[in-house]
């Protein structure tokens, strides 16, 4: 028997089928305020936007299937006690109250933690006024319990350590920031807002349409796409993107600049049998003259101990393994004025970094400086972690926050953390309270 089918009903039905999963499709969401970056920064400010205004509706999108996948899940896991900021300048504020604040969170929460304090060591004369000069900054910003000590001070306190003079920083700790910032997640998700991972935001615009007939284009005027063509609409914006802040900033309208070009920092590990040369973390006096740190001894929640780290130009913004290149990436950062004039403003030390990330006995000379009794056969090559490094195009280090919103109706619902400078992760608290201030003196929450 032959049955007289009727293409044209089957056509049409299909096609109403294809427009209303599309529509679904691509109308994934709508909320008040929508965050973008689930690293520490948006993760901590998104759940204190939300303790502040429990009646609105938020929503966390991460590219990732995970929060907290990078900077803040690839640090040495240091609390600061902010020791090196200038006094009254705005990273020194908030690096004091936010290791506060942190202790006082994880005590909240159960999270662990060590106050193991750190020795910033000289090893040589010509470091001691830098070290004194460093415990005033200290003083001014309030760091508590600060003293400086001597060469028998410094046995005390790490007996395998050697230096002229230290300063010892007892309110210095150690935590596993992942641990944290994943515990903002659940308290942002317990209090009412909604995580969406996979998001890889491709575009934020104003729209003026609603979908299916809807009023969502009248109430959220926002849409923030993905590469997969979803959307989330929402009233208002909020960036805190790390790695990729400027070209998150750049695709609503703003200027890239500062431009975030990738330091990756590679670590050694101290074997297990050698932990005992290490009770605290262990750290040089910074030198003026160069525009990183410097290598330090850091023990870890695990009961790892790191070493290191050197500073080099990373190919790939994710990138932690020295073959990790992105074309992109690496032209993006290359092509930069401002990455060109400080490399030409630090040639010799970059070749010194590179040179130890390649060589590892030349890793371990520096190191033997503090701990002379550290032999190369006493570290393994470890992790690595990624910096985003916001550069001007004079080649300067950006060496504070950046806010950026941009023009126009877009301009007025869009603000973009553009920069969130080390230590992030100690000042993570306080940053977000300082983020939802902003965010609430530009918003109409």
């Amino acid at each position: 028997m032959f049955r007289i089918v009727d293409t044209r009903a089957i056509l049409k039905a299909a096609s109403a089928k294809l427009l209303h999963d599309t529509c679904t499709r691509r109308l994934h969401s709508t909320c008040d305020v929508a965050i973008v970056g689930a690293g520490i920064v948006g993760l901590a400010t998104a759940r204190e936007l939300l303790l502040r205004h429990p009646a609105l509706s938020f929503t966390l999108l991460e590219k990732e299937k995970e929060l907290s996948a990078h900077q803040s899940g690839h640090n040495s896991g240091v609390i600061h006690s902010g020791i090196y900021y200038t006094p009254g300048s705005l990273k020194a504020r908030l690096c004091v109250r936010g290791a506060s604040l942190a202790y006082d969170y994880c005590d909240k929460k159960g999270l662990p933690y060590k106050k193991c304090g750190k020795l910033i060591v000289a090893v040589e004369q010509e470091e001691i006024p830098r070290l004194k000069a460093l415990y005033e900054r200290g003083l001014k910003n309030n760091v508590p319990g600060l003293s400086i000590v001597d060469a028998k001070g410094i046995r005390d306190r790490e007996p395998y350590c050697r230096g002229v003079m230290a300063l010892d920083s007892p309110n210095t700790g150690i935590v596993d920031w992942r641990q944290v910032a994943l515990q903002y997640g659940k308290d942002f998700e317990e209090a009412g807002g909604k995580v969406v991972t996979q998001y890889e935001v491709s575009d934020i615009a104003i729209v003026g349409e609603s979908p299916a007939g809807g009023t969502e284009g009248l109430k959220y005027p926002i849409a923030i796409k993905n590469k997969k063509g979803d959307e989330v609409r929402c009233r208002y914006v909020l960036t805190c993107g790390g790695l990729y802040s400027d070209r998150l900033s750049q695709i609503s309208g703003c200027s890239r600049e500062p431009r975030i070009v990738p330091f990756r920092g590679d670590y050694l590990v101290l074997k297990p049998e050698k932990h005992y040369l290490v009770k605290g973390n262990i750290y040089p006096v910074p030198d003026p003259r160069f525009p990183f740190l410097g290598v330090h001894f850091t023990p870890r929640m695990d009961g790892s101990i790191w070493l290191g780290p050197n500073a080099v130009l990373a190919f790939k913004r994710e990138g932690y393994k020295i073959y990790d290149v992105n074309v992109r990436d690496m032209a993006d950062a290359l092509s930069f004025r401002g990455l060109q004039k400080l490399v030409l403003k630090n040639i010799s030390y970059g070749i010194s970094e590179m040179y130890r990330g390649i060589f590892i006995g030349a890793q371990v000379k520096l190191l033997q400086k503090y701990i002379p009794d550290l032999s190369r056969s006493d570290v393994l090559r470890g992790p690595a972690g990624v910096r985003a490094q916001a550069l001007d195009r004079d080649g300067n280090l950006v060496d504070d926050f950046v806010f950026d919103g941009g023009a126009g109706s877009l301009g007025s619902r869009v603000l973009h953390v553009r920069n969130a400078p080390s230590p992030a992760a100690t000042s993570s608290l306080a940053i977000a309270e300082m983020v939802a201030d902003e965010v609430e003196s530009r918003f109409a929450l």
